[in-house]
């Protein structure tokens, strides 16, 4: 004989008793044990509070005790046990009594259990579903006053279907929400009130299916009235059963919440908005302080150029070498110029703009960016409106759109650039549209969002900066448009600009060719950053102006009381209380007749001084310096 492992018994103890806590665990469901002839063998926690008896004084008892006199009498338990142990389950719903007497509605479950083919008991579960039972009955009770208490509701269709689904009552609501008679309806199938393709899809006989398996369906989705007109419903079903819990129909309320949904829609929309709003401001801030320190580099650096390529032999390395420079140079200068146009922080030069003339006189350049592989064709209405806009900047948006387009065809294809006028909604006014649609191989959905940051592009590294689209972004919105995408993978892209149309104000550019005019007297350099001052220094004494330099607002104030200064130089971003602009007006207010020349790389303040005195962005040129300050002499 063989003594049993002490692991292998320890083990099953264990197992049972973790067993034993999870029953007892269950305290919303009766689960007791019985024995082939129906005698409890086992209660848990949940059996004691539901049905009263400890389990001392219910084990060894049999089960029919929890049942009515009426259902012993008719032999219900027995009944239960026989088609558990033939079909391996039994299932009911009806009364059981507890020990204090009272009785309870409940849901019982029994399953036969078996040990080697042999019949060993049975596993009870119970659930005491009261409270249920009487919400039903409730409903079922008062089926019969369902005309009276629902006749006045207005807002709401509330109506029964039977088990198949046809209408067999109806209410006010229903006739004013879906435009049917009492007479019209009762006695038809409601999925009548469902569009063509959810009854082709089978959605009705699915949503009963549903509410009759899950004691409800619920949903969102449109309906269609009488007259064939769409509308989104709120739509509930519950099934009702009777008292053997037999299906007898469905109760079924629809809402009419068209306005709601478009309100919420509305509103996702505006949240939309003021999200990819707040990203582009943050982005904006971010890119305007890059663009400012940037562009102080690179004055320094054009500056000293500028002198050295004035002053150099003819050495053709040394020339070369310089070009070169001076080529990175001005690359810098268009990558800060695009980051500022993006965030909108740029200084512009708006004028009023005949599109479709603009358009035709970049025509030129479109068709040499585009490749022999590529057609471009021009769209373009007769009599567009104007629009104010700053001419530079919207012909830098409309190549950088097309060389874009181009990108997207690596197998050629067509661009087509279109004009024309539109009255909006929304956003709401008088617009020119301006398209460009290409026939490449798309964007993909979660790549559309994000096309106008700067910095993003899908282009291999080396192809693309990522701030041409970014520029486009920035133009529209600082020329008070907007700018939209439509795309789809393999089928192309499409970009479209609204610009505003323009009033009948007129605002005039003029185009100046690069001339370097010699000029005299003192200048008052202002600038902070020593580097810099001492590039401009450089250039303003080849030009042949005397120079005094001062650090900040407060020095140059006090050096102005010294006289002897002709022209005011000033940068606009500077430490200390005062930046240029406030320099500037300082100046105004006690030497009115000082002229006063500005300069920035990047400033919020900018904008606001562009109206009152000129402005030099940097980096600058010789000949754009020698201009600025010829303009202020006459």
């Amino acid at each position: 004989m063989q003594d049993n492992d002490p692991t292998q018994d320890t083990a099953q103890l264990d197992s049972e008793r973790n067993f034993r806590l999870l029953l007892d665990g269950l305290v919303d469901y009766a689960i007791c044990m019985l024995d082939p002839k129906g005698y409890v063998t086992n209660w848990n926690t949940g059996a004691e509070r539901i049905k009263g008896y400890a389990a001392s004084e219910i084990i060894g008892r049999h089960f029919s005790v929890f049942y009515t006199v009426r259902d012993r009498e008719a032999g219900l338990p027995e009944t239960a046990l026989r088609t558990a142990q033939e079909k391996g389950k039994f299932e009911i719903e009806g009364w059981r009594v507890r020990k204090d007497g009272t009785e309870f509605r409940s849901f019982v479950v029994i399953d036969a259990l078996y040990e080697d083919g042999e019949l060993i008991g049975f596993a009870k579960i119970t659930r005491d579903i009261t409270e249920r039972y009487k919400a039903q009955q409730a409903l079922l009770e008062s089926e019969r006053q369902f005309r009276l208490l629902v006749s006045g509701v207005t807002d709401y269709a509330l109506y029964m279907l039977d088990p198949q689904g046809n209408i067999v009552s109806w209410n006010a609501g229903g006739e004013r929400i879906k435009g049917y008679a009492p007479t019209e309806i009762i006695g038809q199938h409601f999925s009548r009130f469902y569009t063509p393709s959810d009854q082709a899809d089978g959605k009705p006989k699915r949503a009963l299916g549903i509410a009759q398996t899950t004691g409800r369906y619920e949903e969102e989705g449109w309906r269609v009235r009488k007259d064939g007109t769409f509308f989104w419903a709120s739509v509930v079903i519950d099934p009702i059963r009777d008292d053997t819990g037999k299906l007898i129909g469905f109760a079924k309320i629809t809402r009419d919440i068209t306005e709601r949904r478009e309100a919420q829609i509305k509103l996702e929309k505006m949240q939309r908005q003021l999200a990819e709003s707040q990203k582009m401001d943050a982005l904006g801030q971010l890119t305007g302080g890059i663009a400012h320190d940037f562009n102080n580099i690179l004055m320094i650096v054009s500056g000293h150029l500028q002198t050295l390529k004035r002053s150099m032999g003819a050495d053709p390395r040394l020339a070369r070498a310089v070009q070169a420079i001076e080529h990175a140079t001005d690359r810098g200068a268009t990558l800060t110029n695009q980051l500022l146009t993006f965030s909108r922080r740029q200084q512009v030069n708006p004028e009023r703009v005949d599109v479709s003339t603009l358009v035709r006189s970049v025509r030129e350049v479109l068709d040499s960016g585009l490749g022999r592989d590529i057609k471009l064709e021009l769209d373009l209405a007769p009599q567009t409106w104007p629009v104010v806009a700053d001419v530079s900047e919207f012909e830098t948006a409309l190549v950088n759109l097309v060389i874009n387009a181009r990108d997207a065809m690596p197998m050629g294809g067509l661009v087509r650039v279109t004009a024309k006028n539109i009255q909006c909604n929304e956003p709401s006014g008088e617009f020119v549209s301006i398209s460009v649609v290409d026939t490449g191989v798309g964007i993909a959905k979660d790549v559309v969002g994000k096309i106008f940051d700067p910095f993003f592009t899908t282009k291999p590294v080396g192809k693309g900066t990522g701030l041409g689209l970014s520029q486009v972004h920035g133009f529209v919105h600082q020329a008070g448009g907007t700018v939209t995408v439509e795309s789809e993978i393999g089928k192309g892209t499409q970009i479209t600009i609204l610009l505003p149309r323009a009033g009948t104000e007129r605002a005039q550019t003029e185009m100046h060719m690069p001339q370097i005019t010699s000029g005299s007297g003192t200048v008052l350099l202002v600038e902070d950053n020593p580097d810099v001052a001492s590039a401009s220094a450089e250039l303003l004494t080849q030009l042949g102006y005397a120079v005094r330099w001062v650090a900040d607002a407060e020095s140059a104030l006090n050096e102005l009381e010294r006289n002897g200064i002709d022209v005011v130089f000033s940068d606009i971003v500077m430490p200390g209380p005062m930046d240029g602009f406030s320099l500037a007006e300082a100046i105004k207010a006690k030497f009115p007749q000082l002229p006063i020349l500005l300069t920035t790389g990047y400033s919020q303040a900018a904008q606001e001084a562009l109206r009152k005195y000129p402005i030099l962005r940097k980096p600058y040129r010789i000949h754009e310096l020698s201009r600025a300050l010829a303009e202020l002499a006459h």
